[in-house]
Parts: C-alpha cells; structure tokens; sequence
C-alpha cells in the first residue's frame, strides 16, 4: 500500500516544509469569491504584498518619468499598480468616502474629452473637501507619497512623566537598515511624509471611537484622551494608511493580552493588521522577535479567515530564512502548537453519501483550507495520514474523490511524503489532463518532492516546451527554488542555464523579474551571497533593477540570519520548555 509506504519514509515533517507556502503563493485560489471578501482579501494580497516589496531600498515611487518606450516595462510594476490601489484606498479614507466620490466625477466632468496631469486630479479632489469645508492641500499631501519611494513607520510611545501624552516618530522603513550607512539618500533622514495617523484607544471590554492625527514632523507629542494606564493605544485603524505602525513593548503587551482575553474587541482588519506589522517590523530589526509569535497564539481563537492568512503569509518569509537550520524542528514545533486545535475544530471537508462535496459557507471553507494548508506543511501527523488516504484512493481507484479546493494541499503533500510512484502517477496525470487549472495544479505538485534527482529531471524538463509550457516552466523553477531539498539545484541551473532563459524571457522584464526574484529571494548564506555577486559581474546585459533588489534581500537575509536567528531560538526554546 502506498500508505505504508509513507508511514515507513524517515523525516516525513522536515521533508514537507514546502507544502502550504509554496502552493499558497504560487497557485490561484480555488474559491471565486465574494465581492465582500475581495474586498476584506486586499489587506493581504494587496496591501501586505507591495509592502513587501517597497521596504526594499532598490524600490521606486510610483510616479516616475518616462524618456522613452522601453522605460514603460519598468515603470508599470506591482509598485505602481498595488501601491497606487493602496494610495487611493487611503485618499478615500481620509477625505471620506462621500467627498472623495464627488471629486471623481467632477474630475471626470471638468476633463472629459481632454488630457488631465496628476496635479489636476489633486486640484479637484482638494476643491471638493472645500465644498465641505475642510481645507486640506492634497497636492502637497499625495505628492509625498507619490513622488517619493517607499513608506514610513510609526512609532509610538507613551510618555512616562505626563499623562495622556505620547510622542509619535515617523522614518522610512527599511528591511535592511545597514542599507541607510551605505546610502546618503537613504541614511540622510530626508525622507518625510503627512501621514494620516488614525488611532483608537481601548481596554478588555470596548474601543474608542477613531480619531485623526496628521503627523508631519519627524517627531511629535500628542494629547490622547482616555489614555491612562490600564489601556491601549492602537493605530492606523483597519489599516487604511499606507504605512506600519510600532509601539512601546508596554503598549504591545496590553495588545497581545487584550487579544487573548477577548480578540472581537479589536476589528478583523486591525488583527490581521497586527500580525503583519509585527512579522516584519521584527524581520527588519524594529521589534524584538518573540512579539510577533507571541501574538500568533491567540489564534486558537480566531474564527475569522483574514487574521490566519496574514498569519501565514507573515510567517511564509520567517519560514524559509529557517528551513534550512539545524534547529528548524524547535520553530516547527511551535507553530504546530498555534495551529492543532483549531486544525481539530475544522477538520477537512467531507462528501455526501454520493461523493459529492458537501459546501460549507465561504467563509469556513477558505478558513479551514488555510488551517489544513498549515497543518500539512508543518507536520500534523493527521494532515499527513489524510492526504496520503486520498492519495491513495485515488490511484487504487482511479477516481480522483479529493475536494476541488484542497487538491493542491493533497497532491504536494503525496509527493513530498510519499514514494516515487506516486511522482510518477502525478506525472502521468499531469500528461492526461486537459484542463489547464487542474494541469497546473499537478506541475507544482512535482516540485514538492524531496528526492533531489526527480527536482533535477523535472528542472531539465522545464526547458522542453513540448513537455511544459515557456510561461510554466518560470513556476517550476520558482517553487524547486522554495522547496528547502532543491533549492540549491534551481539557483544552480538556472546560473547554468541563464543564457537559454534570458533568450526566452529576456524581452517580457516582468516575467523575467519573476524568475531572478523567484529563485533568488530566500538564499541566506554568505556563500550564496558572493555566488550571486559574482554571477551579476559577469552578467552585463539588462535588468539591472532586478538583480540590485535581488541581492539587497540576500543581503538583508544574510543579516537577519546573523544578528536575530539565535535571538528567535533562544525565546522558542524557553517558551516551548513550559
């Protein structure tokens, strides 16, 4: 039986690291949802993913000059269109969402049938808070946030000797801070923003209603209402600003109780606001380690989808500058604990006495698909015995009874955990298949094993394009690259093999970006480092901007590894001890 096959495999856990991260953020949801939660979803798959990106000190502003044709490709990113979202959603906010509406159609009034500039969407936008009798200069405002790269962090802190007083910080957000000794630009504290700051103060029981406060100085004191010592302070309220806050460890500690005790207090949004926050203030340096995983642990609790996925994207970075370690197991076994019993509450979707797939509400699906995606890739012992069940199931039977929306789960879990046959029947599927969403979801599949010589046979098969398609071929070497057995053999071929990808997808920058980026993201050695240095000097044709970004996060990966890795050990050895 192929079951026992599995149950015989050493290592199964470490081998399945791959699992949850790799096809999260590679695949395409199963779900069409709904506009609501399309809605909610742009806090982690816009919001969180840009950020990402524009912490880097190789990022751009979102208005840029275009000279000539081929500038195009470069300027029109991820940062200028899921920034430029994110931009407007706080524009909308903080002019409300009435007013802000009404400046748009008299926009498109005054300029139809012509050719507008930037300034003449600010101008009329600025005429319309006029007409309600706010006066705000969103020229001045927007053009901060426009005009230069990056963002801000928020820092704020209590002060100790004046009640209700507390002294709020702003500086350009960096992943790497050793970047700003290097960069004048960077190191010079130029970098200023009129930051909406929205803020709420609130205790076990009840939040405050939000208020504003415009902070336009690298550093000021502000009066807070209510504040006394017994309460909280939170800010950017349901993330509508385009920046991370911090706090005093004081202030994160009242959070981290108030969301153990009782969570609904503060707002889905705000939670999965904290989370992400945390994870990567702490992955920059702003913020001790152990905060972010101390939040997590409420999580127990959470019902809602929104927190548990920005949990999982958070930790997917945190995930793979570990997987590699030799402690791995101590910060598997912790986020195991965070995810068991409401892996147990969930459970996996079940079929009807036809087969059928019983449909639980959205909302509980893709929660419980985000719970089970956890649970395999971090080595529940029950995640594993079902997904090797299904498995084999379906070859025994040769009817494929897995639920549409766990498939990718299932099948990356089989192979990693499993022997080659079920490789081989995966393959053999993948060949069959018509259908192009399942096709896909069977490719990536393959690239979860951990058996090096079927990653370098499928690696030397991506080039074929009667085997795999030229824009697939990029996702199998990305998701070998994420795979901690292959990573190594992808950043090794595709060194080798850079003249032939080059030729392929050279032209496409946005693809080729992708690929440089995809492979390069979570090397953390200093080994790695100089590999990619050196490969870059003998490299002397185009995309330059992706390979600086390239080697400013093995940079910053590199740093992390030094200064904080023991750091986050030490805090999980002692947490799992009691």
């Amino acid at each position: 039986m192929l079951l026992e096959h599995w149950k015989k495999k050493p290592n199964a856990p470490s081998s399945l690291r791959i699992t949850y991260f790799d096809i999260h953020k590679g695949s395409s949801n199963l779900f069409k949802y709904s506009a609501v939660k399309e809605k909610q979803r742009f806090l982690t798959d816009v919001l969180h993913e840009v950020m990402l990106l524009d912490g880097l000190a190789s990022s751009h502003p979102v208005s840029q000059e275009v000279q000539q044709a081929t500038d195009i490709d470069r300027v029109f990113d991820w940062i200028a269109y899921k920034k430029g979202a994110a931009l407007i959603r706080m524009l909308a906010n903080f002019m409300g969402h009435s007013v802000f509406q009404m400046g748009l159609q008299d926009y498109l009034t005054i300029h139809k049938y012509g050719n507008a500039a930037r300034k003449d969407l600010w101008n009329t936008l600025s005429e319309a808070l006029k007409k309600v009798g706010k006066f705000v200069n969103i020229q001045e405002v927007m053009d901060q946030w426009t005009l230069q790269m990056g963002y801000p962090v928020i820092t704020i802190k209590g002060n100790e000797t004046a009640e209700n007083i507390v002294g709020i910080s702003q500086e350009h957000f960096i992943y790497d801070l050793d970047v700003k000794t290097k960069d004048r630009g960077l190191g010079n504290n130029s970098y200023l923003w009129q930051i909406p700051l929205t803020i709420a103060v609130g205790n076990t029981s009840h939040i405050s209603s939000e208020a504003i406060i415009w902070v336009s100085n690298k550093s000021e004191h502000h009066r807070i209402a209510s504040l006394n010592e017994g309460n909280w302070l939170l800010g950017n309220i349901n993330q509508t600003g385009y920046f991370r806050v911090n706090y005093d460890i004081r202030n994160w500690r009242l959070l981290i109780d108030q969301l153990m005790r009782n969570h609904k207090v503060i707002s889905v949004s705000n939670r999965a606001g904290l989370i992400d926050d945390a994870f990567n203030l702490a992955r920059a340096g702003y913020l001790p380690q152990n905060i972010p995983l101390e939040i997590i642990r409420y999580l127990s609790k959470e019902k809602e989808f929104l927190p548990w996925h920005a949990a999982s994207r958070a930790l997917y970075p945190l995930d793979k500058l570990l997987d590699r370690t030799e402690n791995y197991n101590i910060f598997n076994e912790y986020i195991l604990r965070q995810v068991a019993s409401m892996y147990l509450k969930l459970g996996w979707p079940t079929n009807n006495l036809d087969k059928s797939f019983v449909q639980a509400s959205y909302q509980h699906e893709e929660l419980r698909r985000e719970v089970i995606m956890l649970a395999c890739s971090f080595g529940n012992k029950h995640c594993h015995q079902q997904a090797a069940t299904l498995i084999s199931d379906w070859i025994s039977s040769n009817r494929n009874r897995i639920p549409l929306n766990v498939r990718d789960i299932v099948y990356c879990t089989g192979v990693s955990l499993m022997d080659e046959d079920v490789w081989e029947f995966i393959w053999m599927k993948f060949h069959s298949t018509t259908a192009v969403s399942e096709k896909k979801i069977l490719l990536e599949a393959l690239t979860c094993s951990d058996d090096r010589n079927l990653l370098n046979r499928l690696l030397n098969l991506s080039l074929n394009s009667e085997v795999v398609l030229d824009q697939d071929a990029i996702d199998v070497i990305i998701h070998v690259a994420r795979n901690p057995h292959g990573r190594d053999l992808a950043w090794k071929f595709f060194r080798e093999k850079w003249k032939i990808l080059n030729a392929r997808y050279g032209e496409a920058l946005f693809m080729n970006s992708k690929l440089i980026s995809g492979v390069t993201e979570f090397l953390n050695t200093e080994s790695e480092l100089n590999e990619l240095k050196n490969f870059i000097k003998t490299y002397e044709e185009g995309s330059a901007a992706s390979f600086s970004r390239a080697v400013e996060t093995v940079e910053a990966n590199v740093r992390w590894q030094m200064l904080y890795k023991e750091e986050l050990f030490q805090w999980l050895r002692k947490s799992l001890a009691h």
